[in-house]
């Protein structure tokens, strides 16, 4: 390993720490708090929210063929230098996300809304972005679940987040198990975790007054959550072998 790369692999180790911690009170609080929430919620309401995150995911993660600005990127590249390109990503995404966020939360309760749908665009195609400047090749079906593994990450609970870190750090041994198809995906599981964890943070995005303001820092926190994660977990593959 060179500086840098001894650097990043001290940060990965740091990083994996924290995961394994045990979560503040309030933390807990918050999960228990959301757990009575949708214990109240109709079934019919979590299957509807189920089938509209699988179907906007798949449209993006498995419809047509991804474009990418980062074509040619060679693999002789340091880490060094890829990673100064994937700060840059994930700052000018952020930054995308915070004005999308102000424009919707300042729009009142049905403009909220449409944030969900556009937030998540913005999100997974950071992902395939980052995994572009990575080497990786967004073509490949497992390359596509990977970004859904680390989206999970991203945005699960503490017990799911070990759950997805744990198939992650032995990716080769879960590529022997994916799924052969993306209807074949724990959508239920992903949704709830993912509704859950965005749901205190964007809830007073609705709120007049200060949902704009709501929506920019929710939002912006969320892209460099999401962007944190990725790094993390390429280094994984990357660092770790």
């Amino acid at each position: 390993m060179d500086h840098y790369e001894q650097k990043a692999y001290l940060e990965l180790q740091l990083w994996e720490r924290e995961l394994h911690q045990k979560p503040p009170s309030w933390n807990r609080l918050a999960t228990r708090i959301q757990q009575r929430i949708n214990q109240h919620i109709p079934q019919k309401v979590h299957d509807t929210l189920t089938a509209t995150i699988k179907q906007l995911v798949q449209a993006v993660l498995f419809g047509a063929t991804h474009s990418s600005n980062l074509r040619g990127i060679e693999q002789e590249r340091s880490l060094l230098h890829r990673e100064a390109l994937v700060r840059d990503k994930i700052d000018t995404y952020s930054k995308t996300a915070a004005a999308e966020g102000g424009i919707t939360g300042a729009g009142g309760f049905l403009m909220s809304l449409a944030d969900f749908p556009i937030l998540m665009g913005i999100k997974l195609k950071l992902l395939f972005e980052l995994a572009t400047i990575y080497g990786f090749d967004v073509k490949d079906y497992r390359e596509r679940l990977y970004i859904l593994y680390i989206f999970q990450l991203a945005f699960s609970s503490k017990a799911q987040r070990l759950h997805v870190y744990h198939k992650i750090l032995h990716w080769d041994q879960q590529l022997m198990v994916l799924p052969g198809d993306p209807s074949h995906f724990d959508w239920y599981t992903f949704q709830q975790e993912y509704r859950d964890y965005i749901d205190l943070a964007k809830l007073a995005q609705l709120l007049p007054v200060v949902g704009a303001a709501v929506g920019t820092i929710a939002n912006y926190r969320l892209l460099k959550t999401l962007g944190k994660t990725a790094m993390m977990c390429y280094r994984l593959r990357l660092l770790k072998k």
